[in-house]
């Protein structure tokens, strides 16, 4: 790599960087622990980890030990040096290291594979690289160990639990300092604490990965989707429902058998084998193929908030963020090939005013053809370059994400932004010549001949419950108006404004807003610290002033004391910041 490549605005440097400093980590270890024996230590999205068989568990000392140790390492500047060796060579180098999972990751490797390892001073390890060329470029002030979990051996339950060490490593100590910043403030916006907090949703081990819904978190839910709903209306989108569960044959048709199965749930009816969906797109090209349609009648363009789902490992639930049922807000678009540039325009323009709604920056992604893909390689590269041209047209900025397409088609993923700098990849735009063929689903053409369509499928939210998961982190819970679950609070401050203090809810619940009320013997500065504990927008505060003047005294959740004013001035206050989605 040249001096100008020594950024990690170049992802191979990034990865080589990190998975270096896993390495370092794994040596740091053997030279405090000789005893432990190493397993696998990747680059992952945000730093690396190293998993090992220690006999006695890693402790927060220790991880202060091992940060230690691998500063050393890094001020000694050891090269890391790469060499092949044969199969069988390969394998009693290892065993006379006395590494046992290094031996079964060699046995399991293809008779063809190149075995490589890359050594480092004393340390060496079986590896495929990339690395960098000195533990030297590993900054000594700009790495930190964080964590230490259980890891089954190869992700697998019925292997031994191992130690997983995390860590993170940056260019520099400015680069960590900030990200260790940005976690700490994730940790205060956890949706997952939000959400029993505020009572908004939970998950249960009775239903690992099968998220609860609390009255609260309903109306924020039912909120998201009649604005989805409304934006779907008005952009030409009819919506449909299709059943959660269908039969095996389907799943074998479309493909998503031989690349899905794994991760599906099964069931017998009638002594027939059915799947439960874990996703919408068959089940939506079936409803296509009810009636027959005319060039005429295309685009046709139909959304479904469909819920799926998806067996994930255990391992890999992560709160609303990973779980196992979830509602995928789908939509397939059905076209002529002539209609394709304006259909996937108009996707993006909608994604785009949606995630400007919630102050969502994002960036964009083409994913190309992936290795296992379906069809043809000149109708993938048609489609990709259909795709690429549509962004460059719209003067989209946009980074290639090779062999990450789906199987049917290239993509186009969007990464949202959070308020703390974070990604998330929620929407996505496929472009499909597949399944139209497999499904054999027409149209017919100007020239009265039977046509195939050409599919997109997309959604904006991704997950209902992830995008949920999302938006409680980026507002820590402070939901803007138009979504949270109670708008206003009404606190008398003594029982002789109860009823002042009733009426003035009756009447905001009139004008449709969501009231509660406070009536507890507590004192004002109590109820307004729990308002503000449960982050609700706007609070109401009648005393007998107020109840005399027929006024109300307004409390801001973000600006604090508002003053005094009319019922009808504060309506027209709120009505505002409403029509604003404020």
């Amino acid at each position: 790599m040249s001096n100008n490549q020594y950024t990690f605005e170049n992802e191979e440097y990034k990865t080589a960087y990190r998975h270096t400093s896993s390495h370092m980590l794994a040596q740091a270890v053997k030279r405090l622990f000789p005893d432990v024996k190493l397993a696998i230590g990747p680059s992952i999205s945000d730093g690396f980890y190293y998993d090992f068989d220690s006999p006695e568990p890693f402790t927060p000392e220790t991880l202060d030990q091992l940060e230690s140790e691998m500063r050393k390492i890094s001020k000694e500047a050891l090269p890391l040096e790469r060499f092949e060796l044969a199969r069988e060579e390969a394998l009693k180098f290892v065993e006379e290291l006395g590494e046992p999972y290094k031996t079964e990751l060699i046995r399991d490797l293809p008779a063809d594979a190149v075995i490589s390892f890359y050594k480092q001073g004393e340390f060496v390890d079986l590896c495929a690289g990339p690395h960098v060329d000195s533990t030297g470029r590993i900054k000594s002030n700009a790495f930190k160990l964080t964590s230490c979990t259980g890891a089954y051996w190869r992700g697998d339950s019925n292997n031994k639990m191992l130690q997983r060490v995390y860590g993170t490593s940056f260019l520099s100590k400015d680069e960590l300092d900030a990200y260790i910043k940005q976690q700490e403030e994730a940790k205060l916006r956890d949706h997952r604490k939000l959400g029993r907090e505020l009572d908004l949703f939970a998950l249960y081990e009775e239903g690992p990965g099968f998220p609860f819904f609390f009255p609260k978190g309903m109306i924020l839910r039912n909120e998201l989707i009649t604005f989805w709903r409304q934006e779907h209306l008005q952009a030409g989108y009819e919506e449909i429902s299709t059943p959660l569960i269908l039969s095996e044959e389907l799943w074998h048709r479309s493909g998503h058998w031989d690349h899905y199965k794994d991760n599906m749930y099964f069931t017998k009816i009638d002594d027939n084998d059915y799947a439960i969906k874990p996703m919408n797109c068959p089940g939506g090209m079936l409803a296509y193929k009810r009636r027959m349609w005319s060039y005429r009648d295309l685009p046709v363009r139909t959304a479904e908030l469909g819920v799926v789902h998806r067996h994930e490992l255990s391992g890999a639930l992560h709160g609303l963020m990973r779980v196992r049922n979830f509602t995928q807000d789908d939509a397939h678009l059905y076209m002529t090939p002539e209609h394709i540039p304006d259909e996937i325009s108009g996707v993006i323009n909608l994604i785009d005013k949606i995630y400007k709604i919630f102050d969502f920056e994002y960036r964009v992604e083409l994913s190309t053809r992936p290795e296992d893909f379906m069809g043809e390689v000149e109708t993938w590269n048609m489609a990709e370059k259909i795709l690429e041209d549509v962004l460059i047209d719209k003067n989209i900025n946009y980074s290639i994400n090779p062999g990450d397409g789906a199987f049917y088609g290239p993509k186009i993923d969007f990464h949202l932004v959070d308020c703390i700098g974070r990604t998330w990849q929620c929407a996505t735009l496929q472009l499909d010549f597949q399944m139209p063929e497999r499904f054999e689903l027409e149209y017919t053409g100007s020239d009265g001949e039977k046509h195939r369509p050409v599919m997109i499928h997309r959604t904006v939210f991704g997950s209902l419950e992830r995008f949920i998961g999302i938006l409680t982190e980026h507002y820590a819970g402070a939901f803007p108006l138009w979504l949270a679950p109670v708008q206003v609070v009404v606190m008398p401050i003594t029982d002789r404004t109860k009823e002042y203090a009733q009426s003035t809810a009756n009447m905001l619940a009139s004008a449709g807003f969501r009231v509660d009320t406070d009536f507890r013997s507590e004192k004002i500065g109590y109820k307004i610290r729990e308002a503000q504990m449960q982050k609700i927008p706007y609070m109401l505060i009648l005393g007998d002033k107020e109840a005399e003047a027929d006024l109300v005294t307004v409390r801001d959740r973000n600006d604090g004391d508002l003053g005094e004013m009319s019922l009808e001035d504060f309506l027209l206050r709120i009505r505002d910041d409403l029509h604003m989605r404020k």
